[in-house]
């Protein structure tokens, strides 16, 4: 799930998350006329009105970024919008496994909270190539339903990642063009964050 910025309508990621205002990513794109991402053969929900998906290389090696994506309980290590993250089960991230992460929320005017609270339970996933997770994010007068795919191939340099996501809930559907404005947001600064993390890491190891 991902995240909320300077906005009077809340939005988050599932999974995800971000409440980064930060620039998306060197060779990012985003598009909603592609094909939509999939992991052994399930995507994100067709009927969502709010939904982003984007992409960027990472310029490090496979098992890096892989690493740091489904190690769920680090990733407040290296996403500053991450408070705090619990694996809800132990041992490698597989199919069924869930985990309870929380982010915060600046002052908005549709909740007086300030942490959005997200459980996300994976659905699919295949090592080193894909992961699905779904899963609900809440905070006083405010529920997301999010859906969340993430496809990693090897190229020339490094891993393409993709990342595609749709929110639906009363808030996000009220108004889909802002809640997607925010969702980009967030999937930006995940993609921006994850790539920093990895070729960090990259570079010392």
């Amino acid at each position: 799930m991902s995240a909320i910025r300077r906005a009077a309508l809340v939005t988050v990621p599932l999974v995800l998350g971000l409440l980064g205002t930060a620039a998306a990513p060197a060779g990012a794109t985003a598009s909603h006329r592609d094909t939509p991402l999939t992991c052994r053969g399930a995507g994100v929900d067709p009927d969502a009105q709010v939904r982003y998906r984007t992409e960027t290389v990472v310029h490090a090696p496979l098992r890096t970024v892989w690493k740091l994506q489904t190690d769920v309980a680090r990733w407040p290590a290296w996403q500053a919008t991450v408070a705090t993250a619990e694996r809800l089960d132990h041992g490698p991230l597989r199919p069924g496994s869930a985990f309870r992460w929380t982010t915060p929320l600046p002052p908005n005017p549709a909740t007086t909270a300030t942490s959005l609270d997200i459980t996300s339970t994976v659905r699919q996933l295949r090592p080193g190539s894909c992961i699905r997770w779904t899963g609900p994010a809440d905070a006083a007068g405010l529920h997301i339903d999010g859906v969340h795919v993430w496809n990693f191939t090897e190229v020339d340099g490094g891993v393409l990642v993709r990342t595609e996501e749709t929110h639906t809930g009363p808030q996000v559907d009220a108004n889909a063009p802002a809640a997607t404005a925010l969702l980009r947001q967030g999937l930006e600064g995940w993609l921006h964050d994850l790539k920093a993390a990895a070729e960090a890491d990259a570079r010392t190891n």
